[in-house]
């Protein structure tokens, strides 16, 4: 057996697509599921039963059930009710709903590492609820679990490979073609796995950023994100 890697590294263009439908459906499934994994931490913590019964409910069954079950379930479920949405789309809802459900656990650790103290003393400065809750709860729970919402980013956009299944072209998929295009597949995998490292110390550096922005107080002591 010969390794002939260029044969795959011509294919760069494809590659690149792949890279960036990746990121792309990072990127949106991150923002909407962090949205989505922050109200749900709060309605589990809530004092309204039905709602913190549904947000646990959730929770449990993503968590308990595979992604790859989960995107089939989206993608053939939509079109028996006769929603025909594209892969991307698809792959988009599914990981939102996917890594919602484990920023939701994530977040709601955060808010329970709340000391009631802090919320006393903020009663004491005359604060309203909004204030309290951001400044107080939200800000500081968002602070203290920051690196493990990252890695769960991370692995979020690692997972997303799942998509492939459904045809959604993202870095796999692309895999998937050209291997049976250039009968090359350990040359390429090993080039797409080299991909995906590249991606993952790329957001992760993209966090690191974020969180010297969003967190001035760690920037100035010195506390790793």
């Amino acid at each position: 057996m010969t390794l002939d890697f260029a044969a795959v590294a011509s294919r760069w263009p494809l590659f690149l697509d792949g890279a960036l439908m990746t990121l792309r459906l990072a990127a949106g499934a991150t923002v909407i599921g962090f949205v989505i994994g922050t109200f749900c931490a709060i309605g589990k913590r809530g004092q309204v039963a039905w709602i913190r019964k549904a947000c646990t409910a959730y929770v449990e069954v993503i968590r308990n059930t595979p992604l790859l079950v989960q995107i089939f379930l989206v993608y053939f479920g939509l079109a028996s009710f006769g929603l025909k949405l594209d892969a991307v789309t698809v792959a988009m809802a599914a990981l939102t709903i996917n890594v919602g459900a484990y920023a939701t656990e994530i977040m709601r650790a955060g808010f329970d590492s709340i000391h009631q103290g802090q919320l006393e003393a903020a009663e004491c400065l005359a604060l309203n609820k909004r204030q309290v809750y951001w400044h107080v709860v939200l800000l500081p729970a968002l602070e203290r679990v920051y690196p493990a919402l990252t890695s769960q980013f991370v692995l979020l956009m690692l997972a997303s490979s799942c998509a492939s299944q459904i045809s959604a072209e993202e870095l796999t998929a692309v895999a998937n073609f050209v291997q049976s295009d250039t009968y090359r597949p350990f040359e390429t995998y090993v080039l797409v796995g080299l991909a995906y490292v590249a991606l993952s110390v790329l957001m992760r550096a993209g966090f690191w950023g974020l969180g010297l922005a969003l967190f001035p107080r760690r920037r100035r002591l010195g506390t790793p994100l």
